[in-house]
């Protein structure tokens, strides 16, 4: 394939754009060459400025469930532009949605929009401080809950440690209050808990991490999860800015059984438009002003282009009720034939996959964890990635981050998928 307008493109970005880019995963650093440029999309078809044509396995990172260019969330989001695209007032399609969203999703009452996952997840730690009176935050490493400060953490050499920046701009201070545990490994959560009676908020994690790849929870590992939160009486807080609507109309906590206290979501509830949100049962929700003492705002929360988009996207998934059945199949699907073709090619390798969310480790050992996913050859995955990418297939430009199917594959694009894989992995 050739790639010349799109090379020419990321010159005169680098120009005037830091890094050419608007989000560091899209400069192509982890696996080299030059970011493809986009012209549009459709179903499950990115088309870019060359002219060239790839299977999607990224879909927007996650919100593009029913495909790109989906009619319903496409003529929505035109008849509500025709009406005005901005007013910062009330409008009534955000109660529309909202209450949508909370008659899908277990165990919230109430919920408030903000414009990214960013934001939904730095909204809800604040939400979750105020609420309880305590100041410090458990994450877990290899978990992205946006670029907020308190986030953008790494741990020290032991399990049970403050954590420390690795961001310039993020200060000593915030450090402190973020506290580091592995993910998948309850002991030690319950190691911060002890070193820290008494001053830990809440627990904040994606139920299943998608950026270390897809890392889905161990057995266990979430019910115990809120077992010690609530001994604790610190609050849980999923993360489904990935697996919101995605992997289930209620998400995780649906598909697991889990009962998290606040629940952050963006991608899918926006249709692929800028939306996050977070939500909790209504005496959570209520500490927000107006009518409680935590501040939180936005002038462009609740815009009406993105609610057109998000309600048309949740409403088109509330209504299909063979939706993830058919994603399920279809993941299972791809799963088995990447299996078969790999083991032909004598590849050493591990997929994890749940629902419509899958990732290849070029590695042996199982990857539960960011040490175990950090162990996979770097290498080996920038060849691949070249590989499907010669062959009309887009994946991820890292190895950290998981692939999103899309229910506008089809069984034809799948097989296709599964032939670039076992010649762009042939030795």
């Amino acid at each position: 394939m050739l790639y010349q307008r799109s090379s020419q493109l990321f010159i005169e970005a680098e120009k005037v754009i830091p890094g050419g880019v608007n989000s560091p995963v899209r400069a192509f650093k982890s696996v080299g060459g030059t970011p493809i440029y986009v012209k549009e999309a459709k179903g499950a078809y990115l088309f870019d400025e060359d002219g060239n044509k790839y299977i999607d396995y990224i879909n927007s990172w996650g919100p593009m469930l029913l495909g790109h260019s989906y009619p319903p969330v496409v003529n929505a989001v035109i008849e509500k532009a025709k009406k005005g695209t901005s007013f910062g007032m009330p409008t009534e399609i955000e109660t529309e949605i909202a209450a949508l969203a909370v008659s899908m999703v277990p165990n919230i009452d109430k919920i408030r929009f903000v414009n990214s996952g960013t934001e939904a997840c730095m909204s809800a730690i604040r939400l979750a401080r105020g609420f309880t009176g305590k100041e410090k935050i458990i994450k877990f490493r290899g978990c992205y809950h946006g670029h907020s400060d308190s986030f953008l953490i790494s741990a020290g050499s032991g399990l049970s440690t403050f954590g420390v920046p690795n961001s310039p701009g993020v200060t000593k201070g915030t450090a402190h209050d973020t506290l580091l545990a592995d993910y998948n490994n309850i002991e030690s959560v319950k190691n911060l808990f002890l070193e820290n009676p008494d001053e830990i908020a809440c627990v904040i994690i994606e139920p299943v991490a998608g950026n270390m790849g897809c890392v889905p929870p161990i057995e266990g590992f979430l019910e115990s999860l809120r077992k010690v939160c609530n001994e604790n009486k610190a609050l849980l807080i999923f993360d489904e800015v990935m697996t919101g609507f995605r992997l289930a109309k209620g998400g995780a906590q649906e598909l697991f059984g889990i009962a998290a206290d606040i629940v952050c979501f963006g991608k899918v509830i926006g249709g692929g438009l800028p939306v996050g949100a977070f939500a909790a049962r209504a005496e959570i929700m209520d500490y927000l002003a107006p009518v409680g003492p935590v501040y939180q705002a936005g002038t462009l929360s609740g815009n009406p282009l993105a609610m057109a988009a998000g309600l048309a996207m949740l409403t088109a998934i509330n209504e299909d009720e063979k939706l993830f059945e058919r994603l399920e199949e279809k993941g299972a699907y791809l799963e088995k034939g990447l299996t078969e073709v790999l083991l032909k090619n004598n590849r050493k390798f591990v997929i994890n996959r749940i629902g419509s969310m899958i990732s290849v480790f070029f590695c042996e050992n199982n990857v539960v964890d960011f040490n175990s996913a950090a162990k996979a050859d770097t290498p080996e995955f920038k060849s691949f990635f070249h590989g499907l990418l010669q062959r009309g297939i887009y994946i991820a430009p890292s190895s950290y981050e998981t692939w999103f199917l899309t229910d506008a594959l089809t069984y034809e694009d799948i097989n296709f998928t599964i032939e670039a894989v076992a010649l762009a992995t042939q030795s």
